[in-house]
Parts: C-alpha cells; structure tokens; sequence
C-alpha cells in the first residue's frame, strides 16, 4: 500500500517542495522597506545611525551636557514610516526630508521601498480593474480592485484581490492560473504593493482584502500573515474586513487558528465528496475531505468565527439537487460556523467545463435552504476583462515575461477605472 499512497500525495508533495524552493530563492532579493512596521523602521534609523537627542534637565537647557540619545524614539523611524504609507514615495530618492548621507547609507546597504511598476491594467465596464504588475525578477502578478457603488459614498467599498504566489502549483482543473504554471512565492512587500497599486488606481482607499487572486495562500502562510499584519496596522484594514482563501493544505489551517484572526477563512470545497473532489482538485488526494471537514470545525472552536465554504460550480459535473443535499449532510456532520458560496464557473479558454444556466443555480440555492443552510451566490464582477474568479490568467502567463524595453510605454498602459 505505501506506493499508491505515495503516488496520491505526489501532488501536494510536489507543490509544498517547490514553494519551500522558491521562498529561499527570494530571500537573495533586495531588502525592501515596504511591509516593515513603524518600530522596525525606527530600529532601522538607529542602526544608521539616525538617532534623535533631548534634552536631560529642563532646568539647565544652554548646557552642552544636557543632551542624551533617547535609542528608542528615533524620529528618522517614523519619517520613513510616513514617507511610505502615507506619502506612498516609491524610491528611497524621494525622501526629500531625510538626510542625504541617510538616503545613500539605505540604498548602498541594498534597501529599497520595493515598490513595482504597473506593466498593464485592464477594466471591466463593471468598473472592477486588473492590474499586472511586474516584479523585480521580471515576472507578472495580478490584482484585482472590485468596486461596489453605494449611493452613500461615505460607505462605498473597494476590494483587492490580491495574489500570493506567481502562478498556482495545485493546478485545480477549473482554474485559470493553475493552467499557467508556477514560479514563486510572493514576499509580503509584493503582496502589499497589490493594495497600494489599487488604491492609487482608483483613487479610493481599499476597505477590504480576500487573498484570493494567483496562488495557494497557505503555501506561503508566513508571507501571506506578514502582509495581513502589514494591511492591518499599517494601512489600517480591519482584520474583519479581510479574507483567506485556501483549498487545504493539509496542518495549514490549525496553523493559522493558532493566530486567531479576527479574518474570515474561506476554504475552496467545490463537491460534496471526495471522490468528485479529487477529479476537480488534484490536491484533494493528499487531504481527505473529512480530515479538512474536522480542521475546519476545530477552527470555527478555536477562533469562534464562522468558516465560509467556496463553491465552484460546473455545469453537469457538481450542480445537481442531490449535490446540494449531499454538501448539507456534509456541513451538518462538521458542526455550526458555516456559510457557503455559490460561484457560477467563469469560462476560460481552452477549458470544457461550462457555466450552470440560472435556473440550476437557484435550484441548488433552493436545495441547500430547505437543508437550513446558509447560502449566498458570488455576483460575478468583471467578466469581460477576464478579471472574474477563476481567471487571473494572462497572455503573459503563457510564456515567461520577456524585457520590453524597446516599448516602455507598454509598461505603464493603465485604463482608467
């Protein structure tokens, strides 16, 4: 028995392998300042040598002897802080307020903001915008801003979808980034340039975060709390108001109950059993359906919030009746904390599967509800500028990203939201 159980874990085996590659690969990148917190940038300033000094008696202020160092209120640190998060400069310099030996002191350390150029963006006429950004290493991510209009704007919503890897190793059949092959995993700068990219493009601030765009977030957990640390008290995200998004990986999600967020966990289920799982996520044969179902129930103990069960569904293959009921008994079994919802499958090229008529939706919407469970059905927002779940797919994608320097414009060719 221990070969086929080999064979079946070689998917998730190889994914998990290739993420540790790539995550000590990108440790040979520049050092970024975008991501630190205010106190690692003040330590930061005090190890240049960037240290404020006060005065020691008040009641002797003209004393040359009345001034000490106070190492921990370096104000240099907080410059950089604001020049960051609130100014968003993007080189080192354009830290115009900062000393110049201390600008040149960051970059020959190899410091940089590390903030990305924008490579292309396209809108939907939905107004939902996907931008591509290119990395340092030349490769291309993709993010997502989604705008809801609301007539009173004090409350209008912007969310990213932001990426966690380039490309996906899990390769679930339905998916277009799995179809594109993987690279890397993002570091937690390039998962937070995604949101500064957004806000910039819209002119709006973010209100909310799903880690739900390219990638498997729980292959890369350590950048992915980075960046929801970063999003939370640097740019003052709610925790509530942000999403993670995994399809199992087997021990990830105790780990990340361990953390107790105040997040929302939204676990990419897409069939009630598990062998129609394994043939719509490859990954599934190395993580049980009920070992997930039991993860999932102790997270819901542990941190007191609510799982959400994502739910893709293909047309023929696992959008009947008697799947709705079948997906009822499996919720109702693992306890209460539940919601799930209902993504109608986007179309991508080259792909058989096909989107559910309307009529089949509502039909196992109808199901689940007279199950008493909770349902809702993901509107689907930028469909005509492939930015739709499922499709964070480029042309770029398809081969590696080749210099363009002969055509910088292209670089830069955003479609206004």
């Amino acid at each position: 028995m221990a070969a086929p159980q080999h064979a079946r874990a070689a998917p998730l085996a190889r994914a998990l392998r290739s993420a540790s590659a790539s995550a000590s690969k990108a440790e040979t990148c520049r050092r970024a300042l975008l991501g630190l917190s205010e106190p690692q940038l003040r330590q930061l300033a005090l190890d240049h040598g960037q240290v404020r000094y006060a005065r020691s008696s008040p009641a002797n202020p003209t004393s040359c002897h009345s001034f000490h160092p106070l190492a921990q209120q370096s104000y240099r640190g907080k410059q950089l802080h604001d020049l960051i998060y609130k100014s968003r400069a993007k080189q080192i310099q354009e830290f115009n307020h900062v000393p110049k030996a201390f600008r040149e002191a960051l970059l020959g350390a190899g410091w940089s903001v590390a903030r990305s150029p924008v490579h292309h963006a396209v809108t939907a006429s939905d107004g939902t915008t996907k931008i591509l950004l290119k990395l340092e290493d030349n490769r291309l991510i993709e993010t997502v801003g989604i705008p809801v209009d609301d007539d009173n704007k004090a409350s209008s919503r912007l969310t990213a979808c932001v990426s966690s890897q380039v490309g996906c190793p899990l390769r679930c059949s339905f998916c277009a980034t799995g179809k594109g092959g993987f690279a890397r995993n993002l570091r937690p700068h390039e998962i937070v340039e995604q949101v500064l990219a957004i806000e910039e493009t819209f002119k709006h601030r973010v209100t909310n975060v799903v880690f739900m765009g390219m990638g498997e977030p729980m292959l890369n957990l350590n950048s992915v709390l980075e960046a929801h640390r970063c999003f939370n008290k640097e740019l003052k995200i709610g925790q509530r108001m942000m999403t993670i998004s995994t399809v199992g990986v087997p021990n990830t999600i105790k780990m990340l109950a361990s953390h107790k967020l105040q997040s929302t966990l939204a676990v990419s289920l897409h069939a009630p059993n598990q062998k129609l799982r394994e043939t719509i996520v490859p990954s599934a044969k190395s993580y049980p359906l009920g070992a997930l179902m039991d993860d999932c129930k102790n997270y819901f103990l542990e941190t007191g919030r609510r799982v959400s069960f994502e739910y893709t569904l293909l047309a023929g293959i696992n959008d009947e009746k008697e799947h709705a009921e079948e997906l009822a008994e499996l919720l109702r079994m693992c306890g209460g904390g539940y919601h799930v919802n209902l993504i109608p499958y986007n179309p991508i090229e080259g792909s058989e599967y096909k989107r559910p008529y309307r009529k089949v939706v509502q039909a196992f919407v109808d199901a689940l509800e007279a199950k008493k469970i909770t349902v809702s059905v993901r509107q689907t927002r930028g469909l005509d500028a492939n930015a739709a779940c499922g499709q964070l797919r480029n042309e770029f994608q398809k081969n590696p990203l080749l210099e363009i320097e002969s055509a910088p414009s292209a670089e830069r060719s955003l479609v206004p939201a």
